[in-house]
Order: structure tokens, then sequence, then C-alpha cells
């Protein structure tokens, strides 16, 4: 059975059960005014999301589920070609599962994955391997720690499996606005492109966008109204900068040059001699890295230093781009094609803030944080941005929360974004690592590059400081020479050790960060905490792999295991405890075993959440199947009258959670933990779990 159909006969069954008169999805989501002085106009759209990329579309997938309306607003008249970002890691991949089964249609349609499982070095393409390194390991594919394995999809692609998601739910893609009106009320479940917003107006009752259209050669303004309005525009966000938020952190890192091209005939040779990922090329002609998006169609992008201004944008045409890539090669495809150019900067910094004018506006993905794509934690954080955010959001519009709720958004990602970011300089560092052993420390190549524009620059024609700049790169490159780096040269042969050592001990560019993945934990926010005695940092970003260790702690993610359902007649499949959350609404889920106690605890959950109008939903988790349903029917007895749980069996969960079958687990609807009883609770559990419930919503 797949999980899709599982998850949907899974909660179906809960939905069956569910008292008449219990609190059930509130039909004011959209209506019913903000309380706090946040007032919001019934008439309006909910969320606007400005930016139409990967995490302004997952956004509003989630958004859709959860039953908040919202429509998206993009710049640009289509959807980039570009391949961008290209691995999802687990999170991400787990996020996927919920979305219509999208993870399982990336699986299906990624390359193989022995096709991109390793990275490269090489002096060319054609030519000899310095070494290479295998990012995959067997725990990768054995589904222990997650119900999914890591994914290599171009974001180009994964953009379009999104639209379609969306266009299955209802979502139109318009540019043909009318030009004539200025004021807009804004549809619901419209993809506008070709819309720039150029002003941002918020006040108590609201937000004015205000966005700038051209149609053949006329431009017009339109203003348009909602509650919220969401920036995933990107690093450069104009939200961003409309807000006056800062950035702080590293800035401009290195300057690159993209090269999108097509070669079936690379690819081919590839796919034969040394599949890969990436590809570090270094020669005494030409340095590079190429991004292998997809082997057996022939599409990579070419990433190469650039140094401006003695160096131009508009030197790299497609024909000089083709024989720069030849060098790399070493030797010249017949079938090439140069499809797109690009100029990108690096940057590691995060937002100095996520929110501005009382919570109404929010910042998400690369709006909020950018990084070296070391390790692919740009768009991943976004999309994990975006499921933080979508229940947070929901729950203010639910009225389930105030708006103040929505600073927690801030108060957790900002933690996690500003980690990443340092994780992903570490792991850049450990990139500079490898030309650093053969003889090209690129921190040399940068202060050359400063000097070059800081004392030459004063007297020296631009053609003559473009002289300058290749002789000296040119000279840097004799290190990388055949009559030098070889094991019969001493100095090539102690570099070539070196470069070994670097290979051997992890020390070179990681794909993979299972800790920091699946691990990462909110230190405070929507949670309760226990103290600080038991709280222990994440270990300082060093780069390098570190394994995933599952946690019960409050503020981690839920740990996988796979489970059944009691009762043998509704479900032999295994199943993950992530399954257990709902990804369809704002529903709470409470972890007991099943014992006196706990079930007494389930009692006052039930009824909290009739006090709070949240939903809460009880996982019974058994040791052992219990014989002739025995244990179905002491659920349903000991639980009346609510009937909003599921019995399932996970012989070692508890031992999992480092905790004893006395304690109980609760779990938000971003699958991050809440909340947790090691032991047995001590004192009036009504009492204990109204004060979590408001500790967490922020009543």
């Amino acid at each position: 059975m797949g999980f899709p159909r599982f998850t949907r006969r899974l909660h179906g069954l809960h939905r069956t059960r569910t008292r008449s008169s219990a609190i059930v999805r509130n039909p004011y989501i959209q209506r019913r005014a903000f309380s706090d002085g946040n007032n919001g106009n019934d008439s309006l759209l909910p969320v606007l999301i400005v930016g139409a990329g990967p995490v302004g579309l997952v956004l509003s997938i989630l958004l859709t589920k959860l039953g908040v309306k919202c429509a998206v607003m993009e710049k640009s008249s289509g959807f980039s070609r570009h391949p961008q970002a290209h691995f999802i890691n687990n999170r991400s991949m787990e996020v996927f599962r919920k979305v219509n089964g999208l993870a399982d249609e990336i699986l299906v349609y990624q390359p193989p994955v022995d096709l991109w499982r390793k990275f490269v070095y090489c002096t060319s393409l054609t030519g000899p391997v310095l070494g290479s390194v295998d990012h995959m390991q067997p725990q990768d594919f054995d589904r222990i720690v997650s119900p999914v394995s890591v994914a290599h999809f171009s974001q180009y692609k994964l953009t379009k499996f999104l639209i379609k998601q969306l266009e299955d739910i209802g979502f139109h893609i318009r540019s043909d606005v009318s030009m004539n009106s200025k004021d807009c009320q804004l549809a619901e479940r419209e993809i506008l492109l070709g819309h720039e917003c150029t002003s941002i107006n918020a006040t108590e009752n609201g937000v004015t966008v205000t966005a700038n259209i051209t149609r053949e050669g006329k431009h017009v303004e339109k203003k348009f109204q909602c509650n919220f309005v969401v920036g995933t525009d990107g690093a450069g966000s104009t939200v961003r900068k409309l807000m006056g938020i800062g950035m702080r952190g590293k800035r401009d890192l290195q300057k690159l040059i993209s090269v999108h091209f097509m070669s079936q005939e690379l690819g081919q040779y590839l796919i034969e001699e040394k599949p890969g990922m990436l590809f570090f090329v270094f020669n005494t002609e030409a340095i590079g890295v190429f991004v292998a998006h997809d082997l057996k169609q022939g599409e990579f992008v070419l990433q190469v230093p650039f140094y401006p201004p003695q160096q131009k944008f508009e030197d790299f045409s497609s024909t000089m781009c083709e024989k720069l890539i030849f060098k790399l090669v070493g030797r010249e495809l017949a079938d090439i094609n140069v499809l797109d150019v690009k100029p990108w900067v690096m940057h590691a910094e995060v937002a100095e803030a996520f929110l501005a004018c009382n919570n109404r506006i929010i910042l998400a993905g690369d709006a909020a944080h950018r990084f070296p794509p070391a390790g692919g934690f740009g768009m991943n954080t976004g999309i994990q941005d975006a499921h933080n955010l979508a229940w947070k959001l929901a729950s203010v519009l639910e009225r389930i929360a105030p708006p103040s709720f929505l600073s927690t958004y801030e108060t957790e990602r900002k933690q996690i974004a500003v980690f990443n970011t340092e994780l992903s300089v570490q792991n850049f560092k450990a990139a500079m690592e490898v030309p650093a052993a053969l003889g090209l420390d690129p921190s040399i190549a940068n202060s050359v590059h400063r000097t070059i524009n800081g004392t030459f620059g004063s007297f020296l024609p631009s053609n003559l400081q473009r002289v300058v700049l290749d002789g000296i790169f040119s000279i840097g490159r004799l290190q990388l020479s055949d009559s030098l780096l070889n094991e019969n040269n001493p100095i090539g042969s102690s570099r070539l050790s070196k470069l070994r050592q670097i290979f051997d001990q992890g020390k070179s560019l990681q794909l993979q960060f299972p800790a920091e993945d699946l691990g990462f934990r909110y230190s405070k926010g929507a949670l309760v905490s226990e103290g600080d005695s038991s709280w222990t940092p994440q270990e300082t970003p060093t780069g390098r792999r570190r394994d995933y260790v599952p946690s019960s702690d409050p503020g981690s993610r839920l740990p996988h295991m796979n489970i059944q359902l009691l009762s043998p007649l509704l479900s032999k499949d295994a199943f993950s405890t992530l399954d257990l959350v709902s990804g369809d609404k704002v529903e709470f889920l409470l972890i007991i075993a099943p014992i006196k106690e706990s079930y007494r605890l389930a009692h006052a959950a039930f009824k909290v959440a009739e006090e709070f109008k949240v939903v809460v939903k009880v996982c019974v988790m058994w040791r052992e199947k219990a014989s002739d349903g025995d244990g179905i029917s002491r659920s349903e007895k000991t639980l009346l009258p609510w009937k909003n749980f599921v019995d399932v069996v996970g012989a070692d969960w508890w031992e999992l959670c480092g905790m004893t079958d006395r304690g109980a687990v609760l779990v938000r609807p971003d699958e991050h933990i809440a909340w947790r009883a090691k032991s047995e609770i001590d004192g009036d559990p009504f009492l204990v779990l109204k004060k979590v419930f408001r500790a967490v919503l922020g009543i």
C-alpha cells in the first residue's frame, strides 16, 4: 500500500472515531477577526506569499492543506529553468512525504543513486582522478533513522512538481490581471506572475501590497490587500529591503559564474568512466566545479571563480564558456549546448529579524538567510522554515493562538539559520582544503585580487589590470603541471599524500549532515523546556559528517520508528511514527503507554483541548500485540467518550526515546516535540496539561 493512500486511511480512521461534541476545524478560519489589537479585515485574503520559488510554493501547499486561503505573487514572468539547488536532505523529504506523495515522485524521477553518490577530484573530466569521496553510507539506505532517503533533484524539476501539486488543489497561474483597476481583490489559490512588489504598508487592520506590472510597454501599479505577507523572494528579497531589515554575517565570500549547459556525450562518458555529482577540476588552463544534475540527460552546471571588475560578465559569452568547458573536460564536445550564464555572489548571512510590523510581515527561505551552497542548506532550511511557519499561521488564523504566537517562528528558525550558516561556512572551508593541498590556496587568490583592486586600480588601465590578474593566476596554476604533480616529484608526491589524508579523514567538502539535518533542536519557542540542566547545545559546527542520535527532548523532531496498528484487521503494514502526525489540520499528538495513569493523562488532554479549542489525538503505544483485540477494547472503554485515538505497536519505542513507559510525549503539528514527561506526572494531569498548552500556544 503506498504511503499517501495508507495515511489517508490511517487519518480517515481517526476521523470516523471523532466524538460528535469534540472540537473540529474552526469554521471561522477565514472570517473571524484577530484579537490582541492585531485586528484583521474579514474580507481580506489571509496570506499573500511574495516569491514563487520552492519555499513559497511549499508554503502555499502546506497552508492550503491546513485550510488557510493564500495566493502567491512572483515578479518574474515565468519560472526559472536554471537548475540551482539540487540536494534534498532527509528532513525536507520527510516534509514532502506528506505533500501528496511528492517524496515518492522525486525518488522515482531522480537519477539513480550510483550516478551521484560520489564527489570526484581530477585534472580534467577525461584525465587522471586525484581522488573521490563516496558520500552515501550503508545506513543511508536502511531507513532506520528516517522513513525516506535523501535525493538529488534539480530545483526547476522540483518547481514543476510543486506547480502540478498546486494545480491539483485548485491553484491557477495568471499573468493576465486587468490593467484597468488599480485596487484588486486578491483571490485565493492564484499564482500571479509578472507582479513585482514595490511597496508594503501594514496597519492594524491588514497589509496593502503594491505591485508593478508591465504589459506591452505599459507600467501599471496595483494594490492588493491581505492579513499577512510572507516574503519568500530570495537572497535579494524586496520584502526584506522594504522592511528595512539588515543582514548579519560574512559577505562576498566568493563571486562566481554559473554556466548551465547540456551534453549527452559528456554525460554518457562519465556514466561509463567516473559517475558522480560534483567534479572538482584543477589543471594549468582552468579551475572549476561541474555539478552533474543529470548524467543520463547530460545536464550540467559549471561554477568558476569570477573576479570583477578586471573580468567582466559580458566576457562570458556562449563561445567563451564552451572553450572554458573544453579546457576542463580535456577535449571538445560535439553536442555542447550552453543554455544560460549567470553571475552570483556567495554570502553567509542571516536577517536581523524574521518578523516586522507586529508580525504581519514574515521572512522565510533565502529572504531570511543565505548560505554558501556547500551542504545544500539553503533550500532545505527554507523548506523547513515553511513547515514551521504553516501550522503557526493556521493557529493564529483559527484563533487557537494569539498573533504574538508568531514570534516563536523567529525564535526557533533564526537559531537554526545561524547554526546552519556557520556549518555551511565550515563546509565551504573544507572544500578549500583540496586546492590548498595542491598548492592553490584560494585565500591567496582573493588577496591578490583585492591588492590589484586597491593598489593597481588607482593608476593601471582596466585592460592592463586584467593582464596582470590573468598572468598571476596562470603562474599559480603551474602548480598543477604534470611535471610537478606526480609521485616521482618530491613536492608533488607530498601534496598527493596530503590530499589522500584529507579524503580519508573526511576533511573535504561533505554532502550529508545527518546530525544536523534530523537532529536540530529548538531550545526555546513553542515548547516547554526541561530546564537548563538538561539542555545540551548543539556541538560547534566542524564541517564533518556526524551521525544522528534520536532524541525525545522538547524541541527535537519526533524520532522515527516503524510501527504497526494494533489490530491486524485494520492493516498489517508498517508505517512511521511521523505518520501519526496529521498534515491536514492543526492537531497535537499525545503518545502514551497503555497504563492507567497515562489513560488519565489522555482524558485530561482531551478536556484541555476542548477548553483551548485545539485538536488532540492520542496514540497508545503498545510493546506487543494483544490477543483477540483486547488492547483496542481496553483503549475504547478507558478513553470513552473520546474516540480520537489510535492503538499501535512499537516494541522499543520508550527505549528509543530514553524514557520509561510511564512517561508521555506531546508532539506539535510540525512533528517537533512540544513537551514530555519522562516518568509519571505528579499532581493533577488536567492542570499540568493546561499549563503546558498555555506555554506552547502563548496564551
